[in-house]
């Protein structure tokens, strides 16, 4: 399994912890650092969808100008997620036949059943 998102953020920490408590084996990627291909995100965008993968509660988000929010489509969130990658909803976990996103401790319970 894959972590994807940053270290700081509070959602991934959860995640991390309870991973971390279950001894669920995962690697962590970090989006700054690691950074993100376009394949990979056009995968996102097609298993998880444009609105579930955009984090509207972000600094990014709120700070994008007017006329980029009323026209977002995912050719325009494609190049942007790459450039700003928090703009993207965290914790990505890449799990056996499904990825889950943000931090919801019922749908992690179901991977070590």
């Amino acid at each position: 399994m894959i972590l994807y998102g940053i270290p700081n953020c509070d959602t991934v920490k959860k995640a991390k912890k309870y991973l971390d408590n279950a001894s669920i084996a995962y690697s962590f990627h970090d989006f700054r650092k690691d950074g993100l291909s376009t394949e990979k995100l056009k995968t996102w965008l097609q298993e998880l969808g444009l609105d579930a993968l955009t984090n509207k509660r972000s600094t990014t988000w709120k700070n994008l100008d007017t006329t980029t929010k009323e026209n977002w489509n995912e050719q325009t969130a494609l190049n942007i997620f790459l450039e700003q990658p928090t703009l993207i909803k965290r914790a990505v976990l890449e799990a056996p036949h499904k990825t889950l996103i943000g931090f919801k401790e019922a749908e992690y319970s179901k991977l070590s059943a």
